[in-house]
């Protein structure tokens, strides 16, 4: 089947490729956003009639949005897509008005992966002019605790491992071939008490941890963010990192939250870029995304 018209509603990233495959699947022109739009009103305008959209992690759409748009068919997230829940897009309204919702995931991992490998390298050694502790510090033997191991926390793992890190993890379900790999599990309050580096992997909208676990964390310690959004109460983080000895490094989708205030703190690292985005990545995404609508159209 064919679509009336395709919209990318915002800066989904799709490379050429991929657009120009969506034109075969798109009776009209495939109109293509770059931006991000600044109200439901510009969203809604810019679906206009459409039978296909394409939306990235940044931009909402509700049931207000998809009750003010009934041609609406697919919706293509071109972001990952864990849970109803955690998703940008209101999927369970969406499917009850009988419109596919499909999104992707695992195509950005490897580099996000990368980042954090990298970033805490250059503070354990201070090679960056911060370091962690008096003197450089290995990787070996470094109390490291993953929070959620799903497919990053898991490629992170294995790459840790080889370093003879002293690997943990807290999940909401217990993952017993890891635990056989030598990643044991500690109960999310342990793990914070005991780990010396606490790694941050959940979806967006996960319940963000206060006051109580950051008693829990103490001094000295790395925090690593790089959820899309942020998994522990703002105020509770603000008064951690600026106790000595306390570091944080984020990425750009991690530190999105996180107030001009709390992005001042002396002992805080946040990139601007989100971690994992590469060549590589693009593809994969524009791939996984691409696959998704040639499946529905061939079903349909």
């Amino acid at each position: 089947m064919k679509f009336n018209k395709i919209v990318c509603v915002d800066h989904t990233k799709l490379n050429d490729e991929a657009i120009s495959e969506l034109q075969n699947l798109s009776e009209s022109k495939v109109e293509v956003f770059s931006d991000y739009p600044d109200s439901k009103n510009e969203v809604i305008e810019r679906i206009g009639n459409a039978e296909a959209v394409f939306v990235s992690w940044h931009t909402e759409l509700d049931e207000e949005i998809i009750e003010a748009c009934p041609n609406l068919k697919y919706i293509g997230m071109a972001c990952s897509l864990y849970d109803d829940e955690s998703a940008n897009v209101a999927v369970k309204f969406a499917r009850e008005k009988g419109i596919t919702v499909k999104g992707i995931r695992d195509y950005g991992d490897p580099g996000v992966a990368e980042f954090i490998i990298s970033e805490l390298i250059q503070l354990l050694n201070g090679y960056k002019g911060r370091q962690w502790k008096d003197m450089p510090r290995e990787l070996t033997d470094l109390k490291f605790g993953i929070i959620g191991l799903g497919v990053t926390g898991k490629l992170l793992a294995e790459c840790l491992i080889p370093f003879g890190v002293d690997l943990f993890y807290y999940s909401r379900t217990r993952k017993l071939d890891w635990e056989k790999k030598g990643v044991d599990y500690l109960p999310l309050e342990d793990l914070l008490e005991h780990c010396e580096v606490l790694s941050y992997h959940l979806p967006k909208n996960a319940k963000p941890v206060g006051k109580k676990e950051f008693e829990k964390i103490g001094n000295g310690k790395i925090l690593i963010n790089t959820s899309l959004g942020l998994p522990f109460k703002e105020k509770a983080f603000q008064k951690w990192i600026r106790k000595e000895g306390n570091f944080a490094i984020f990425d750009g989708d991690g530190k999105k939250e996180l107030s001009k205030e709390t992005l001042k703190a002396e002992r805080l690292m946040a990139l601007d870029a989100s971690a994992g985005w590469s060549s590589q990545t693009l593809k994969r995404l524009s791939n996984k995304v691409l696959r998704n609508i040639k499946d529905y159209s061939e079903e349909n």
